[in-house]
């Protein structure tokens, strides 16, 4: 696919000039990005650079100012935090958070609430589809799970999961959701060298299996660069440069302000 066919294709994710701003601080100053179909596309850029605050535009949990967000070409002014998961959004955070006490099984079931809303009433006035579709998204979390290789682990509170299957477990959660578009934020922090490379590895199987668009915030440069198709660095809350690995590593502003100087 040459240049021109690539920017002819609709973005699943498209932000332009979006501003945020916290009483008198500016988090984001008209920054812009956009994933494409398919792609992994890192977002990288010092603590305080705004990446998190970018991915809490895209979800709704904050306003933006000013700007437009667009999912699958269909702005998201409007539309609430709880909807964006039925939308075709998927999150996770840097922080886990899951269910404890909870199964590994009912922890991923969350994932796919939307698709169970308004049970109650097709409880009492359909029963049968009701049964159905629950046994139907049980079917597609354990089908998740054995994608993850975690099927063995349904049954385990996921409170007694070492930390790398508890992070996989919330990978898992995702996928449940049958998102268009997977924003990770942080995912390999906490992470040895070894489960980096094989955390990597079951992101980038995921997006190949199900043509999935994936905005990665990650510090961690290793996987970034190996990784992504395109990145996009931030810098006090605006864009600094945007291209591939390679002309990322080569771009001398983010040589200087995040890969540290060159030897």
């Amino acid at each position: 696919m040459n240049d021109s066919s690539i920017e002819e294709v609709r973005p699943v994710l498209r932000a332009r000039d979006v501003s945020v701003q916290f009483g008198g601080v500016k988090a984001l100053t008209d920054v812009s990005l956009s994933v494409r179909p398919g792609e992994i596309c890192g977002l990288i850029g010092p603590n305080g650079a705004g990446k998190s605050t970018f991915l809490n535009a895209a979800t709704r949990l904050v306003n933006y100012a000013t700007g437009s967000i667009m999912l699958d070409g269909q702005p998201l002014e409007g539309v609430e935090t709880r909807d964006m998961i039925g939308k075709g959004v998927a999150r996770t955070f840097q922080n886990l958070g899951i269910y404890a006490s909870m199964t590994v099984l009912e922890n991923v079931l969350l994932g796919a609430h939307h698709r169970l809303g308004g049970n109650f009433a097709k409880a009492i006035f359909a029963p049968f589809r009701a049964r159905v579709l629950e046994r139907s998204t049980r079917e597609k979390a354990m089908a998740v799970l054995e994608e993850v290789g975690m099927a063995n682990l349904a049954a385990r509170a996921a409170g007694s999961l070492p930390y790398p299957l508890q992070k996989r477990m919330e990978i898992a959660r995702a996928l449940a959701a049958e998102p268009k578009i997977l924003l990770l934020d942080e995912p390999a922090g906490g992470l040895t060298h070894g489960e980096v490379h094989e955390f990597g590895a079951l992101v980038d199987g995921i997006r190949r299996r199900h043509n999935l668009s994936i905005l990665l915030i990650e510090h961690h440069m290793g996987l970034v660069m190996s990784l992504c198709d395109r990145i996009v660095v931030f810098h006090l809350g605006r864009n600094l440069a945007e291209g591939t690995p390679a002309e990322i590593k080569s771009n001398d502003a983010v040589i200087a302000a995040y890969l540290g100087k060159a030897a």
